[in-house]
């Protein structure tokens, strides 16, 4: 049983599932994440991807490995960096995408993946017609979440890079129970980088889940990956709902 002060601030679709992987982390942990105020997301927002996309809408499940470093980053969905104002600029992309290394090879890869460019330069970036696109890193997670993709970091909270492979191993028994629960949903799983490796591991014997594996957005080559392109060219990230 959750404690009262614990109440997890989740899409009422995600509650019963979410508050029993909640309750499979070690105790002194749960503690912890209660009453510290040494982290972020902080608790009432590091579980943000179960508030605003509901289970039955849930198709997918994009795994981000842990939080932006940053505390202004660090919003509670994986891969969107709540510090970047706009995804374009006057010189292309924008100066904070062009500083977030993952987050700009994932956008050049939709500008491939979309059609839109065959070559993402910042000089071709520069003379895109944007007029439907997003501009947004907000409406790129509704985007995200318009094609029933979870944004779940393996860890969900940040402290220090120092105590990133403490939190991933925390944040297992979490992991193991949902992943226990969605099973048999026909669901997909979206691994990229070595964090493909720890989610498999704690996958049940059997399952439905559907494994997409590649290289992580931070390697260049995600940006030409044909199999990468492939699967993103089925979604339409970045463009503007009219």
């Amino acid at each position: 049983m959750i404690h009262k002060k614990a109440h997890l601030s989740v899409h009422e679709s995600w509650r019963e599932i979410v508050e029993n992987a909640y309750s499979a982390i070690d105790a002194k942990y749960r503690e912890f994440l209660e009453n510290s105020y040494e982290y972020f997301p902080d608790f009432h927002n590091f579980l943000n991807a179960f508030k605003t996309l509901p289970r039955d809408e849930t198709k997918s499940i994009l795994f981000g490995q842990d939080p932006y470093p940053r505390k202004e980053s660090a919003i509670g969905y994986a891969f969107i960096d709540g510090a970047v104002k706009t995804l374009f600029g006057s010189n292309g992309l924008s100066r904070e995408v062009n500083r977030a290394t993952s987050l700009r090879n994932f956008i050049k890869m939709l500008l491939l993946s979309s059609k839109r460019l065959t070559e993402p330069t910042q000089e071709n970036i520069v003379r895109l017609d944007k007029r439907d696109l997003i501009n947004s890193i907000y409406e790129w997670k509704e985007n995200f979440e318009k094609e029933g993709v979870l944004l779940l970091n393996s860890a969900l909270i940040f402290t220090k890079k120092e105590d990133t492979k403490k939190h991933a191993k925390a944040f297992r028994a979490f992991m193991r129970v949902l992943l226990g629960a969605l099973a048999h949903e026909n669901m997909e799983l979206i691994l990229l980088g070595s964090i493909s490796k720890e989610i498999e591991q704690l996958l049940p014997p059997t399952h439905n889940f559907r494994l997409f594996l590649a290289c992580h957005p931070y390697n260049i080559e995600f940006i030409t990956d044909k199999k990468v392109l492939d699967r993103f060219s089925k979604m339409e990230l970045l463009k503007r709902c009219i």
